[in-house]
């Protein structure tokens, strides 16, 4: 019986290894997605704001600019 369980300890102690080994590249691997995440987030506000408007936003502009245009009048 005794060494059933110091069997069973020595493989408890493994695996708690294991896990421990798993949460740090899990931790590691998180803090590397919300890096790349927010890498992400910026080059896309970067090419959003250096895009020439689109056509309907243009239209858009256009239309706010007659309609200003009116209201002065």
């Amino acid at each position: 019986m005794d060494k059933v369980n110091s069997k069973l300890y020595m493989e408890n102690c493994q695996i708690m290894e294991e896990n421990e080994r798993l949460k740090k590249t899990a931790e590691l691997l998180n803090q590397e997605n919300r890096t790349l995440l927010n890498e992400l987030r910026q080059r896309l506000a970067a090419a959003a704001a250096a895009a020439p408007p689109q056509a309907s936003d243009a239209s858009a502009s256009k239309a706010k600019s007659k309609a200003n245009k009116s209201n002065k009048k």
